[in-house]
Protein backbone atom coordinates (compact mmCIF):
# COMPACT_ATOMS: atom_id res chain seq x y z
CA UNK A 1 0.00 0.00 0.00
CA UNK A 2 1.80 3.30 -0.94
CA UNK A 3 2.61 5.82 2.10
CA UNK A 4 0.91 9.13 1.28
CA UNK A 5 3.15 11.60 0.92
CA UNK A 6 3.55 14.83 3.05
CA UNK A 7 2.34 16.79 0.11
CA UNK A 8 -1.19 14.68 -0.51
CA UNK A 9 -1.61 14.68 3.62
CA UNK A 10 -1.51 18.88 3.37
CA UNK A 11 -4.21 18.69 0.87
CA UNK A 12 -6.65 16.53 2.21
CA UNK A 13 -6.79 18.07 5.43
CA UNK A 14 -7.13 21.04 3.51
CA UNK A 15 -10.65 19.57 1.91
CA UNK A 16 -13.78 20.45 3.26
CA UNK A 17 -15.00 16.96 4.45
CA UNK A 18 -17.35 15.66 7.12
CA UNK A 19 -18.66 12.83 7.81
CA UNK A 20 -21.32 11.38 5.82
CA UNK A 21 -20.92 13.78 2.39
CA UNK A 22 -19.75 12.16 -1.11
CA UNK A 23 -16.39 12.69 -2.30
CA UNK A 24 -15.23 11.92 -5.75
CA UNK A 25 -11.51 12.32 -6.50
CA UNK A 26 -10.81 12.74 -9.94
CA UNK A 27 -7.54 11.20 -11.79
CA UNK A 28 -6.78 9.15 -8.56
CA UNK A 29 -3.94 7.07 -9.34
CA UNK A 30 -3.33 3.98 -7.07
CA UNK A 31 -5.63 6.09 -4.63
CA UNK A 32 -3.46 7.45 -2.10
CA UNK A 33 -5.73 10.66 -1.52
CA UNK A 34 -8.95 8.87 -1.70
CA UNK A 35 -7.74 6.33 1.34
CA UNK A 36 -7.51 9.37 3.59
CA UNK A 37 -10.56 11.03 2.53
CA UNK A 38 -12.09 8.00 3.21
CA UNK A 39 -10.90 7.69 7.01
CA UNK A 40 -12.23 10.66 7.04
CA UNK A 41 -16.23 10.32 5.85
CA UNK A 42 -16.14 6.51 5.24
CA UNK A 43 -15.26 4.30 2.83
CA UNK A 44 -18.45 4.14 1.37
CA UNK A 45 -18.94 7.65 0.45
CA UNK A 46 -15.78 8.07 -1.66
CA UNK A 47 -15.41 7.38 -5.68
CA UNK A 48 -12.04 7.44 -7.48
CA UNK A 49 -11.81 7.46 -10.96
CA UNK A 50 -8.86 7.86 -13.35
CA UNK A 51 -8.33 6.79 -16.80
CA UNK A 52 -5.58 4.79 -16.03
CA UNK A 53 -6.91 1.04 -16.15
CA UNK A 54 -3.50 0.62 -14.38
CA UNK A 55 -3.57 2.86 -11.98
CA UNK A 56 -7.28 1.60 -10.89
CA UNK A 57 -6.27 -2.06 -10.96
CA UNK A 58 -3.31 -0.69 -8.53
CA UNK A 59 -6.30 1.71 -6.12
CA UNK A 60 -8.68 -1.42 -6.17
CA UNK A 61 -5.17 -3.70 -4.45
CA UNK A 62 -4.93 -1.01 -2.12
CA UNK A 63 -7.64 -0.06 -0.91
CA UNK A 64 -10.61 -2.78 -1.49
CA UNK A 65 -13.02 -1.42 0.74
CA UNK A 66 -13.12 1.47 -1.63
CA UNK A 67 -15.16 2.26 -5.23
CA UNK A 68 -12.75 2.70 -8.40
CA UNK A 69 -13.54 3.82 -12.00
CA UNK A 70 -11.58 3.58 -15.41
CA UNK A 71 -13.24 6.59 -16.65
CA UNK A 72 -11.61 10.21 -18.19
CA UNK A 73 -12.99 13.07 -16.41
CA UNK A 74 -14.06 14.81 -19.76
CA UNK A 75 -15.92 11.78 -20.29
CA UNK A 76 -17.24 10.80 -16.86
CA UNK A 77 -20.66 10.60 -15.86
CA UNK A 78 -22.97 9.08 -12.81
CA UNK A 79 -24.26 5.61 -13.22
CA UNK A 80 -28.12 5.51 -13.67
CA UNK A 81 -28.48 4.56 -9.89
CA UNK A 82 -25.68 7.04 -8.67
CA UNK A 83 -26.20 10.12 -6.33
CA UNK A 84 -24.29 13.31 -7.14
CA UNK A 85 -21.45 14.21 -5.28
CA UNK A 86 -20.90 16.94 -2.40
CA UNK A 87 -17.29 17.49 -3.05
CA UNK A 88 -14.76 16.87 -6.21
CA UNK A 89 -11.15 17.45 -5.86
CA UNK A 90 -7.90 16.71 -8.08
CA UNK A 91 -4.33 16.80 -7.85
CA UNK A 92 -2.25 16.94 -10.36
CA UNK A 93 -4.49 16.75 -13.72
CA UNK A 94 -4.14 18.09 -16.97
CA UNK A 95 -7.94 18.58 -17.59
CA UNK A 96 -8.20 20.93 -15.00
CA UNK A 97 -4.71 22.72 -14.15
CA UNK A 98 -4.30 24.12 -17.33
CA UNK A 99 -2.09 21.62 -19.29
CA UNK A 100 -4.46 20.66 -21.58
CA UNK A 101 -6.79 23.71 -21.62
CA UNK A 102 -8.39 21.92 -24.75
CA UNK A 103 -10.44 19.58 -22.23
CA UNK A 104 -11.13 21.69 -19.79
CA UNK A 105 -15.02 23.34 -20.40
CA UNK A 106 -16.16 19.57 -21.37
CA UNK A 107 -14.22 18.37 -17.95
CA UNK A 108 -15.96 20.58 -15.85
CA UNK A 109 -19.25 20.14 -17.43
CA UNK A 110 -18.97 16.28 -16.68
CA UNK A 111 -18.00 17.50 -13.35
CA UNK A 112 -20.77 19.75 -12.86
CA UNK A 113 -23.09 17.59 -13.52
CA UNK A 114 -21.58 14.86 -11.39
CA UNK A 115 -22.47 17.36 -8.42
CA UNK A 116 -25.30 18.53 -6.22
CA UNK A 117 -26.59 22.15 -6.64
CA UNK A 118 -24.05 23.23 -3.77
CA UNK A 119 -21.50 20.57 -4.74
CA UNK A 120 -17.70 22.14 -4.86
CA UNK A 121 -14.97 21.41 -6.72
CA UNK A 122 -10.86 21.91 -5.46
CA UNK A 123 -7.84 21.28 -7.21
CA UNK A 124 -4.19 21.69 -6.14
CA UNK A 125 -2.55 24.80 -6.82
CA UNK A 126 -3.42 27.63 -3.89
CA UNK A 127 -2.48 27.77 -0.71
CA UNK A 128 -2.62 24.89 -0.80
CA UNK A 129 -5.86 24.48 -2.67
CA UNK A 130 -8.03 26.06 -4.89
CA UNK A 131 -11.73 25.96 -5.60
CA UNK A 132 -12.81 26.25 -9.21
CA UNK A 133 -15.95 28.44 -9.64
CA UNK A 134 -18.54 25.74 -11.58
CA UNK A 135 -21.51 27.37 -14.14
CA UNK A 136 -24.58 26.17 -12.89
Amino acid sequence: MPKPSARIVELVEALPLRRGMRVLELGCGPGVAARLVAERIGAKNVLGIDRSKTAIAQARKSAPELTFRVAAIEDFTLAADERPYDLAFALRVGALDGRHPELEAKALARITAALTKKGRLFIDGGDPLRELKLNR
